[in-house]
């Protein structure tokens, strides 16, 4: 019986491990409708091609981060606005590869019992807190991290007012009052 159960076990942790889609040396995320792309990838588009950049920052062990994929980034709506008005970025807060941006190499930091990636503190003004959604204008600025779940519909707003570049000339509160739900 023992035997059975760990076979099973062990066949189950590998079926997990094969639905997964490799998007850096050793990141791995669930496939699903938004093209996501590696932190390297999109600073690499958007020199060729000005768009904002939108970055997940998780952790493979965060709950409300798996929901938001489930939920929020699997809807198409939600999806085809991120994949035409951005570069797409999944980053692991925890993740152990070195990342070059602006000059300067951010690296894992070793604390607790896991650590976290200096590039995660950076775009999260040092508040680790996930998921947060961080949103860099075409020139890499920050425009907005956005700790905490959230749905689609909810989601969506705040994309397209950044997407289109509302933010840089309308208020949020006349966004708003002015913004056409596709939901």
């Amino acid at each position: 019986m023992k035997k059975i159960l760990l076979t099973a076990t062990a066949l189950i942790g590998a079926m997990m491990i094969t639905s997964m889609t490799l998007i850096g040396p050793t990141e791995a995320i669930e496939e699903g409708p938004v093209k996501w792309m590696t932190f390297a990838e999109a600073l690499e588009k958007s020199k060729k091609s000005k768009r904002p950049i939108f970055i997940d920052v998780y952790t493979d062990w965060c709950g409300w981060c798996k929901v938001m994929d489930k939920n929020t980034f699997s809807d198409p709506k939600v999806a085809q606005l991120l994949n035409e008005k951005f570069y797409a970025v999944k980053f692991n807060g925890e993740q152990k590869e070195d990342v070059v941006f602006n000059g300067t190499t951010f690296k894992f930091v070793p604390s607790g019992r896991n650590g976290y990636h200096q590039l995660a503190a950076a775009l999260l003004n040092n508040q680790l807190s996930y998921p947060t959604v961080v949103f860099l204008d075409e020139d890499f600025k920050m425009i907005q991290p956005l700790p905490g779940y959230r749905q689609a519909p909810e989601f969506h707003m705040i994309a397209q007012y950044i997407g289109e570049g509302h933010y840089k000339s309308v208020k949020w509160e006349e966004w708003q009052a002015k913004y056409k739900s596709p939901f």
